[in-house]
C-alpha cells in the first residue's frame, strides 16, 4: 500500500471511530457487552458463597423428635445446628416455600432402633429448590455420620472393630493443582472474554457497512479517489480498535473483582494475577481483527442494518459453541486446537487460567492465523464493494 493510499486509511479509520463516539447507541453496547460478563460472574459466585454460608447455621425443623431424643440432642451438639419443631404437615410446608426441608421421625423409631434394626428417617424437600439442596446435603451428612458412629459402636458392643466394615481403605491421589480445579469450574470465563470481542465490534462492523448501504451514504464514499482496499482497511481497523477496547475492559474488570469475590468459602483457590491478565489480552487481542474482518464480510451483503445483525446474530451463536462445548467436555491441549480460529483462544484461556504456561509459539501461531484470515476477509469485502449489486443494492 503506498503512502497516499495509507493516508486514506487513516481518513477513514478515523472517521469511522469519530462516528462511532457520537452514537450513544455505539457507545452503550461495547459499555454493555463489556461489564456483562464480569457483573454476572460477580453476581453469581457472590449468591452462591451466601447461600454456603447460610448452610454453616442451619435450623432443622423435626417432627417426630420425642422418637429419638438421643438423636435430637447429638443433633443439637453439632455446631451451627438449631433443632425446632417441624410443622404439622411437612409436604405442604415444603411445597409452599415456608421450609426447605423437613425431618420426619416415624413412631417406631425407637422400636426399630433398640432392636437394632434399619429405623427410618425421612428427608421432606423439594429438589428443584436451588436454595434447599445446599441445607438437604448439609442435614444428610450428619445423619451420614451418626449413622456411622452408631454402626461403629454396635460393632465395639459385639467385640469386633469397626476396621471389620470397612475392607477396602479409599484414597484419592490428586495431581492437579488448586488453580487447575477452580478453572475447571470457572470454565466459562473464556467465554465471556471472547464475547466482549464479538460484541464491542458489532456495531460499528454493521453501520459502517450494510448500515451505510441502507442510509445511501456508501456510493457517496466510493465516489471519493480513493482505492477500495484503503476503505474497507480503515473500516476494519476502526472496527478492531472498539473490539479491542472492549476486551481490554473486560479484563480489567474481572481483574479488579476476583480480589471482591469470596471464592474461599466455595472451596475455590484461583488467582487472577498480573501476568494471567496479560496472558489472557496475549490471547484474545488477536482475535479481534479475525472477529472484526468477519462481521464486515457478512454484514456487506445484508441491505439494512437489521438484516445486518440477524447474520451476526448467527455468527454469535457459532462462537460460543467452542464455549459451551469446553464447559461439558473440557478440551485437552492438543497442538491441532491452536490453529483453529476461537477453539484455539479458548484452549489457550483455559491453560492460562489453570495455572499452566503455553509456549509462547502457541500464541505466536494461533495470533499469526487469525491475522491472516482476517486478511483474506478484508479482501473479500474489498472485492464486495467494486460491486454494483452491493453498491446500489438497497
Amino acid at each position: 500500500m503506498n503512502p497516499s493510499s495509507l493516508a486514506q486509511l487513516l481518513v477513514v479509520f478515523r472517521t469511522e471511530l469519530k462516528n462511532w463516539g457520537r452514537d450513544r447507541r455505539s457507545l452503550i453496547s461495547v459499555l454493555v457487552g463489556s461489564l456483562f460478563g464480569p457483573l454476572i460472574i460477580a453476581f453469581m459466585f457472590n449468591t452462591m458463597a451466601n447461600r454456603q454460608r447460610q448452610v454453616e447455621d442451619v435450623k432443622i425443623p423435626v417432627v417426630g423428635a420425642e422418637h429419638a431424643p438421643a438423636l435430637v440432642d447429638w443433633l443439637r451438639q453439632q455446631p451451627g445446628i438449631e433443632i425446632i419443631a417441624g410443622p404439622d404437615d411437612p409436604q405442604e410446608a415444603v411445597r409452599t416455600k415456608r421450609e426447605d426441608v423437613v425431618v420426619v421421625i416415624p413412631k417406631d423409631f425407637a422400636e426399630k432402633f433398640t432392636a437394632s434394626k434399619p429405623a427410618q428417617v425421612r428427608f421432606v424437600s423439594d429438589s428443584s429448590s436451588q436454595t434447599a439442596r445446599p441445607r438437604l446435603q448439609r442435614i444428610r451428612g450428619l445423619f451420614q455420620r451418626y449413622n456411622s458412629e452408631i454402626a461403629s459402636l454396635r460393632l465395639i458392643g459385639r467385640g469386633l472393630s469397626p476396621v471389620v466394615a470397612s475392607p477396602l481403605q479409599l484414597e484419592d491421589v490428586e495431581v492437579a493443582s488448586a488453580q487447575q480445579r477452580a478453572a475447571q469450574i470457572l470454565s466459562f470465563i473464556p467465554l465471556f472474554i471472547m464475547m466482549a470481542a464479538f460484541t464491542g465490534a458489532m456495531s460499528i462492523s454493521t453501520d459502517s457497512t450494510a448500515g451505510e448501504r441502507e442510509r445511501g451514504s456508501l456510493e457517496a464514499l466510493l465516489i471519493n479517489p480513493a482505492p477500495r482496499s484503503a476503505i474497507a482497511a480503515g473500516k476494519w481497523l476502526a472496527g478492531t480498535a472498539t473490539s479491542m477496547l472492549s476486551v481490554i475492559i473486560t479484563g480489567a474488570l474481572l481483574y479488579a473483582i476476583f480480589d471482591y469475590i469470596p471464592l474461599q468459602d466455595l472451596g475455590l483457590r484461583f488467582r487472577l494475577g498480573g501476568p494471567q491478565l496479560m496472558a489472557v489480552l496475549g490471547a484474545v487481542l488477536p482475535l479481534c481483527p479475525f472477529i472484526v474482518a468477519i462481521q464486515m464480510y457478512l454484514a456487506t451483503f445484508a441491505k439494512s442494518f437489521k438484516e445486518a445483525q440477524s447474520y451476526l446474530s448467527l455468527l454469535m451463536m457459532v462462537q460460543m459453541v467452542p464455549g459451551f462445548l469446553a464447559t461439558m467436555y473440557p478440551l485437552s491441549s492438543k497442538a491441532w486446537m491452536y490453529f483453529v480460529p476461537w477453539v484455539g483462544q479458548q484452549v489457550l484461556l483455559t491453560d492460562v487460567l489453570g495455572g499452566k504456561a503455553p509456549s509462547v509459539l502457541f500464541f505466536i501461531a494461533a495470533a499469526a492465523l487469525n491475522i491472516v484470515i482476517a486478511a483474506v476477509a478484508v479482501q473479500g469485502t474489498t472485492a464486495l464493494l467494486q460491486r454494483e449489486k452491493i453498491i446500489f443494492g438497497r
